[in-house]
């Protein structure tokens, strides 16, 4: 089980919402669901592929440039091949073959205006993909009514067989293909794009085409609805469309207490060990949780700082850096999150040698912790305590004594004489003192 190579992959959508064909009823839904679908498939971090690799061909009436655009993505996937259909689905002929209607579709002869499904299918059997993935939200019978994708009498699933792929149809072999009233999709898109967008509580990191079929079939049923039907060859069922979002609600707790875990080891004085874990879990939190989430986000600060420790201060002053630009949009610039990841970009320009522009970000860090936190914060403190440090270490010894006298004071009175803070203040105070006597 794993998600498709994004770049060596194609979707084609294929979508008609409008007839010229009065017995051919418009379906609105169908313009919202393809426009949603193209969304949903190329978003930046949880779609199958870049925008550049989706296909739309929405309400579009040529035969002509549908198979020829059509072809072009068929030709060009390698790892994934997605086509999906939402419309009138049409019959005719003694063998009642499919047609997948368009605009310009007649209902009395689909053959010379629609999209045969044969056409389709030899193209996607064609296709050097490797997984090959057909989804169809029309009727296979019946007649075509108001809110109904339906046209004319049955076709057997067989006909819809792609070797080595999986077919995934919106309804049985009786049934119709319902767009309902006040809904925005149809109700076989509507609730598969549900799913992707929301995850299968319960459900397995990844959701494989298989996976949604059943869950599908569950809530279908249970509503009532026409219930989807499937045929799989080979290996595709196991092909996964996209992360199970629901899955975070259950892993994001344990991998916060693992990045606990981690930090706790960094301080402990193994950064290595630390930053090591670190990327570990910042892998599963990025493809699980997303990039934007705030453990995400947290622990690509803890990750950043343990490589300091561990010895390469100036790659994570430059992951710093990109986190703070992400924080300051995301969070914005008095976030507690933000404020700590401008005194660790601090810290390791101090590090790496930077001294004096990491004086200078202290110094307007001080000001702001003391704003947003109060002047006799721990964090505030352990700010004023790292601008001591960089002023000792840059030979402004005056300055780091002054800083460090009133630190002591301050730290005594707020956390008291004996915690490690004010020790370790007293301590840095003696050195610098000392130096100076010397």
């Amino acid at each position: 089980m794993r998600l498709p190579d994004r770049h060596r992959s194609r979707v084609v959508l294929i979508g008609a919402s409008q007839y010229a064909d009065p017995k051919l009823p418009d379906l609105p839904a169908v313009h919202r669901t393809i426009t949603d679908l193209a969304e949903l498939f190329t978003d930046q971090y949880y779609g199958l592929v870049p925008e550049e690799h989706c296909t739309v061909l929405l309400d579009e009436g040529d035969l002509r440039t549908v198979g020829q655009r059509l072809r072009g993505a068929v030709d060009e996937a390698e790892d994934l091949l997605l086509v999906y259909y939402a419309g009138h689905g049409l019959v005719s002929g003694r063998r009642h073959d499919l047609y997948l209607a368009l605009p310009d579709s007649e209902w009395t002869g689909p053959e010379f205006n629609s999209l045969e499904y044969d056409k389709l299918r030899n193209a996607v059997l064609d296709s050097p993909a490797d997984n090959k993935l057909v989804i169809l939200d029309c009727c296979f019978s019946g007649r075509a009514v108001t809110d109904s994708l339906a046209a004319d009498e049955a076709v057997q699933l067989g006909q819809l067989d792609v070797s080595g792929t999986y077919v995934l149809t919106s309804a049985q072999r009786d049934q119709v293909a319902l767009a309902l009233p006040g809904e925005d999709h149809t109700a076989f898109s509507g609730r598969f794009m549900r799913l992707l967008r929301e995850g299968v509580v319960g459900g397995p990191e990844l959701l494989t085409v298989e996976d949604l079929y059943k869950r599908l079939r569950t809530l279908m049923e249970a509503e009532g609805l026409p219930v989807p039907l499937n045929r799989g060859a080979g290996t595709a069922s196991q092909i996964a469309l996209g992360v199970n979002r629901a899955f975070a609600a259950t892993v994001g707790p344990e991998l916060r207490k693992r990045h606990i875990a981690a930090v706790q080891q960094g301080e402990g004085g193994d950064w290595m060990g630390a930053s090591d874990a670190l990327r570990k879990i910042l892998d599963e939190q990025t493809r699980v949780l997303g990039p934007a989430d705030p453990d995400t986000l947290r622990t690509r600060q803890s990750y950043a700082h343990s490589l300091g420790g561990a010895g390469d201060p100036m790659e994570a002053a430059r992951l710093l850096r990109q986190l703070l630009a992400d924080q300051l949009g995301r969070l914005g610039p008095d976030h507690e999150d933000t404020l700590r990841t401008r005194q660790f970009l601090a810290v390791n320009l101090g590090e790496a040698g930077y001294r004096e522009e990491a004086i200078g970000m202290l110094r307007v860090l001080v000001a702001d912790r003391g704003r947003v936190l109060g002047a006799e914060d721990p964090h505030t403190l352990r700010t004023r305590h790292m601008l001591a440090r960089n002023l000792m270490l840059s030979g402004a010894k005056d300055e780091a004594v002054a800083l460090l006298r009133q630190l002591v004071a301050d730290r005594e009175r707020v956390l008291g004489a004996e915690h490690p803070h004010a020790e370790r203040a007293r301590a840095d105070l003696a050195d610098v003192e000392g130096e100076e006597g010397g």
